[in-house]
């Protein structure tokens, strides 16, 4: 379940915007001032931000500007009633990703959403990948070890494509949860050790020998495969 966070000070808007994605599948946090939707904007890790312009406290450009300045590269989508070709400048000059005039229509806006999420996400275009004698085929859920077939449960698949498209990065349990079985899915994070340990007998790893999946203390782990 992809994350969006809605930074819009008028309710109705927010309302609205809120119960449309959810519908759609979207889980969804809201802020109604900068200050606010600055803070979520680290502690959530949306997967797109819905940014107004107009907002109380720190307006829009400066909400955008400070998350470049913070190196957080979440996608964001500005929204205004503004229509002028300068203000679509400046929010995009400022580190905005897309842009949209009020009035807009609710499909549109879910259009630019999906878009958007697309672009940034490492795993999008990822299909097949191979490393040492294991090959996936993350298109078919199909995998091989040494040329004979490989038996990986869906779930084993999707931390896979997590991991590979984030190969050398720490990952930690609560993203894992997160991405591989759904944010609202009730489960703990000793539930990604028991299937990381499965998966690692899988896909052959000999202990001080060879390893495909690094435990990070303290943080996670970290595919290296």
């Amino acid at each position: 379940m992809k994350k969006v966070l809605i930074v819009e000070d008028d309710p109705a808007m927010t309302a609205a915007l809120t119960n449309g994605l959810r519908f759609n599948g979207y889980d969804v946090v809201t802020a109604q001032d900068g200050v606010a939707g600055l803070r979520l904007a680290s502690e959530e890790a949306p997967d797109v931000v819905v940014l107004d312009v107009m907002l109380p406290r720190m307006d829009g450009l400066d909400v955008c500007r400070r998350l470049r300045e913070q190196r957080n590269r979440v996608p964001v989508l500005m929204l205004t009633a503004r229509g002028q070709e300068m203000d679509k400048v400046t929010g995009l000059r400022t580190g905005a990703d897309d842009y949209l005039t009020k009035p807009f229509s609710f499909l549109e806006l879910l259009a630019r959403i999906e878009a958007l999420i697309r672009r940034s996400d490492p795993a999008a275009d990822l299909t097949v990948y191979a490393f040492d004698d294991v090959w996936l085929d993350f298109d078919t859920y199909a995998a091989k070890k040494g040329g004979e077939s490989l038996s990986l449960t869906h779930r084993e698949f999707e931390m896979l494509r997590y991991f590979v498209a984030r190969r050398g990065q720490v990952v930690t349990r609560e993203q894992l949860l997160g991405a591989v079985w759904g944010a609202l899915n009730p489960v703990e994070t000793r539930t990604v050790d028991v299937h990381i340990a499965k998966l690692r007998r899988k896909l052959g790893e000999v202990p001080q020998k060879r390893h495909y999946i690094l435990t990070v203390p303290g943080g996670g782990y970290k595919f290296v495969g």
